[in-house]
């Protein structure tokens, strides 16, 4: 029961509340990259405090300011095939969609405020802002200082290893650590794409707003310091005013300033031009559908893009992502484009954004995520060791996210090795950490999971069924080629494409058809023409037959390219399958403005084709039969330590005719299995944009959705029914004995063949 407090008149200074923690790893910064690496962190068994300055996680993504969690997919618009970031910013994202396909801010807050709480080696403390840090020498941090505002709290929070993800590197700068801020010139690092100073230098702040419809007429009184005067803007005629939420990246401002210390000055010239805006659409009479619309939020925090970069023994540059550079110690990877806004933002006459691809997704190496002379400091989230040009692609949050991951690992092997985090950059040490991200479901480019210490490296496996890819039935729609049109097909070794085709043409008329590949293995952008046909076409609709005569010496995607034909339509299918997609030679005007690339000359970014998906409930495979199946679902891919399509589906894929698809595991002797962890197809190609833009489906259609463990004797070990997760681990407390593991996996749907990517027991 409480009573009363009174103190009398104090002639001193009083102090705050005073709280000491101490932890292995301190993480500050709660947005996406501070909360995947707290998660990662504290799975691992480190003792995780992570300090946020808001009342929410999630930064940039949270309800506060409302922007979409987005990395190397960018929309589905770019050539980068299954590319979505793994670990825990997928399970995030898959939780997201499951829980709130129709993309509502707050409830992902709630999404991620409960993963923290359900970790018991993580203490969050909210509202909480570090100011100040003593340091132990003059290369290491010994504590950071922090004041909690909601509960007049100082604390004072130790460990052996600091991450900042604070965004603007508050630790990284009260510590002394090198950093950068503004554009490298050209010629530093060879970057032909770095801007100018009439470009700008730094990217700026956006602000969003929503609006709503009352169901009657509401009037708008704007505020005195709405601007008022939009139409002078360059580029007013041009702006959607009809959208809202994070759709308006455009209402940028302030890459001319501090990004830092002017933040506030940015927000308030930014709401001028928000109430300003909805004054216009309001009040001008140009748009007459709004009477009932009011003003439902506006932001009050400001998105930002750059501020500081520090160094790390790395600095990331336009070469490492246009050419896919491959680094030793890659721990990650990105995809997004080079994406650079002008500095004047919403007041340039220029274009709110200049966006070149790369022709796939790039490494990322670990020597870019600690800083270069604080010795036991990470670099989170856009903190990372990267130029101006580069950290126009590996800014955005999922990428940023990915990394972090990386780096919670990366501190666990530091303490379990009594190693700072620069003395982890070796060769050996790399490979330790690798393969522990992956097994977590990190995805690193060309780099498989070492499996030869894992149990399954002597166990006997068998199936029940394996898809062969015979045909695929014409089930699905017409679909017109008014965009050219092909199927990704997955071949092995000696393997030819000969197959038959339904068209309906309008006229007699020429079908060009080509096969492709890519140029560089692994990439998806098609741009390697291997044979072309032509098709006479009869007019009506008739099955065709095309014979291709190259023959494939590897595992690797085929594309049968039907070229664009105004007169013509392809009969499509239902089957989907793990693995296989069909793309158009068509652009996403999110990230393109054509369906090819055709930068000026002289800036280092190559021209090529973009051939893109179309998103579910769309996106159906073309209808096809083949002379001869293609074999590339078998079960070796298990074991392959690959949980992703990539050269390969990577799949193992049941026949669908196979009514109780199962895997056989067998051991000469029996084993004790603490745990085992199964990798399914959550599609790794849909991006999953966490809020506003929503998503037909709640439930990814690959996904297995129920399935069985049993022992050699029949005794049930596990039961799930309701999976929608990519990784699933059951845990055995105590450890069983078991000479042989059954897993019987149930069909998606009557249309989608089970499939699962891998499994590791330990």
């Amino acid at each position: 029961m409480n009573t009363m407090i009174q103190e009398g008149a104090f002639t001193g200074k009083r102090q705050s509340h005073a709280v000491a923690i101490a932890s292995d790893l301190v993480i500050v910064g709660g947005g996406m990259s501070g909360t995947c690496a707290a998660i990662t962190a504290a799975r691992e068994g480190l003792k995780v405090c992570l300090v946020q300055d808001r009342p929410v996680l999630g930064g940039n993504a949270s309800s506060e300011i409302r922007l979409w969690v987005l990395g190397a997919t960018s929309h589905m618009g770019n050539n980068n095939r299954w590319a979505r970031e793994g670990g825990v910013i997928d399970e995030l994202l898959v939780e997201n969609m499951y829980r709130n396909p129709e993309g509502n801010p707050i409830l992902l807050d709630t999404i991620l405020l409960e993963k923290i709480a359900l970790e018991k080696n993580i203490t969050l403390l909210l509202n909480t802002s570090v100011y100040d840090l003593e340091k132990s020498g003059e290369d290491k941090i010994a504590f950071v200082k922090a004041f909690c505002s909601q509960n007049s709290t100082e604390f004072k929070l130790s460990a052996p290893l600091f991450m900042d993800a604070s965004g603007d590197g508050i630790v990284g700068f009260l510590a002394g650590a090198a950093f950068r801020m503004g554009a490298e010139s050209k010629e530093e690092f060879d970057e032909l794409f770095a801007p100018d100073q009439k470009y700008g230098e730094l990217l700026g702040h956006s602000l969003y707003f929503y609006s709503k419809d009352t169901g009657k007429p509401v009037r708008f009184v704007p505020p005195s310091f709405a601007n008022r005067e939009l139409s002078k803007l360059p580029r007013f005629k041009t702006f959607n005013l009809r959208e809202d939420g994070c759709r308006l990246w455009w209402v940028e401002y302030g890459g001319r300033a501090d990004t830092i210390l002017s933040s506030e000055d940015i927000k308030w010239e930014l709401w001028r031009i928000i109430y300003g805006i909805w004054d216009h659409v309001k009040n001008s009479g140009e748009y007459p559908d709004v009477e009932n619309l009011t003003l439902e939020w506006v932001g009050t925090i400001p998105g930002k893009r750059e501020s500081r970069r520090f160094e790390g023994d790395y600095i990331m540059h336009q070469r490492d992502v246009i050419e896919q550079r491959e680094h030793f110690d890659a721990v990650s990877f990105g995809g997004w484009a080079l994406d650079l806004h002008p500095a004047d933002g919403v007041y340039s006459d220029k274009p709110g954004c200049t966006q070149w691809h790369s022709k796939g997704v790039y490494q990322i190496p670990y020597r870019s995520m600690y800083s270069r002379n604080i010795k036991n400091l990470f670099l989170g989230g856009r903190l990372m060791s990267a130029s101006h040009v580069a950290f126009g692609s590996t800014r955005v949050m999922a990428t940023c996210a990915h990394n972090s991951q990386a780096i919670a690992m990366a501190a666990k092997l530091c303490l379990e090795k009594g190693l700072l985090p620069a003395g982890l950059a070796t060769a050996d040490h790399m490979k330790a950490l690798q393969n522990l991200l992956l097994q977590s479901g990190q995805y690193i480019p060309h780099t498989a999971l070492n499996l030869k210490n894992d149990m399954l490296s002597d166990a006997g496996l068998e199936v029940s069924s394996e898809f062969e890819l015979s045909s695929l039935p014409y089930s699905g729609p017409w679909k017109s080629l008014g965009f050219s049109m092909a199927q990704l097909l997955p071949v092995t070794e000696s393997e030819k494409i000969s197959m038959k085709l339904m068209l309906r043409s309008a006229q007699d008329c020429i079908q060009k058809v080509e096969l492709r590949n890519s140029q560089k293995p692994g990439n998806f952008t098609l741009d390697r023409l291997l044979e072309q046909k032509e098709i006479r076409l009869r007019k009506g609709e008739h099955v065709y037959h095309i014979d291709f005569d190259f023959e494939s010496k590897g595992s690797q995607y085929l594309a049968l390219c039907l070229l664009q034909n105004d007169s013509v339509e392809v009969k499509c299918s239902d089957l989907r399958v793990t693995g296989i997609l069909s793309v158009f030679n068509k652009f996403n005007k999110s990230v393109a403005t054509s369906s090819i690339q055709s930068p000026p000359i002289g800036i280092g970014i190559d021209e090529f084709e973009f051939w893109v998906p179309e998103r579910r409930p769309n996106g159906h495979n073309l209808g096809f039969e083949l002379n001869q199946p293609l074999k590339a679902f078998g079960k070796g891919n298990l074991l392959n330590g690959i949980f992703r399509p990539t050269l390969t589906p990577n799949a193992w894929v049941a026949s669908l005719e196979d009514a109780h698809p199962q895997l056989k595991i067998s051991w000469r002797e029996a084993k004790s299995i603490k745990e085992i962890k199964l990798f399914f197809d959550t599609d790794y190609d849909h991006p999953m944009e966490s809020t506003l833009m929503g998503h037909p489906e709640s439930e990814i259609p690959f996904c297995v959705k129920s399935y069985r463990i049993t022992d050699g004797n029949g005794k049930l070990l596990h039961a799930e029914m309701e999976n929608h997760q990519t990784i699933n681990v059951i845990s055995f407390k105590p450890a069983i004995s078991v000479e042989r593991l059954i897993i019987e996996l149930d069909h998606p749907g009557e249309a989608i063949p089970a499939a699962l990517f891998g499994l590791i027991c330990n």
